[in-house]
């Protein structure tokens, strides 16, 4: 279950005292990414220490999250993120504001999604998407969205940089 809590993915699944509500933000992408307006990369999650039960989440209750990133499933690490997301709604379904950051080669990217997560672990969404809300250097005044689809171990993290 521990695992199933960092995992809604998205931006992961987060869980609970058996309740799923959480959503991890990924990615990074080499420098030649940042002229295009499309990508695609992998996250694997960074494991962190077990901190025992969960108890039932509380609005304020926050969690982080770390990921490597990838071009490729068990290819070179490209880069990594990292993401806090905060319960801001208890109940069925539960919202989680989440926000991260990712660290890129051409510089760095921030995104953040507001996660609707049921109580019911089988009604979770497999895919979601997270909108861009900036970036740095090669990724300065970056907007899009990011389509984040369960992928065995890893997260798929599609990225479209639109105008």
């Amino acid at each position: 279950m521990q695992a199933k809590l960092r995992r809604i993915r998205t931006f992961g699944a987060l869980g609970a005292a058996g309740m799923a509500a959480a959503a991890t933000l990924v990615t990074a992408a080499p420098a030649s990414a940042a002229a295009d307006d499309d990508f695609t990369l992998y996250a694997k999650e960074v494991p962190s220490e077990d901190q025992g039960p969960q108890q039932a989440p509380k609005v304020g209750d926050s969690f982080s999250s770390a990921d490597d990133l990838y071009q490729h499933k068990g290819g070179d690490k490209v880069g990594r993120d990292g993401a806090v997301c905060t319960v801001v709604r208890t109940g069925d379904p539960m919202d989680i504001q989440c926000v991260g950051t990712f660290s890129l080669s051409g510089g760095q990217l921030t995104a953040q999604v507001l996660l609707a997560v049921p109580a019911d672990e089988s009604a979770q969404p497999s895919t979601f998407d997270v909108s861009i809300t900036g970036g740095t250097d090669d990724y300065r005044g970056a907007s899009g969205q990011i389509h984040f689809t369960d992928d065995g171990d890893y997260q798929r993290l599609d990225f479209d940089l639109g105008d």
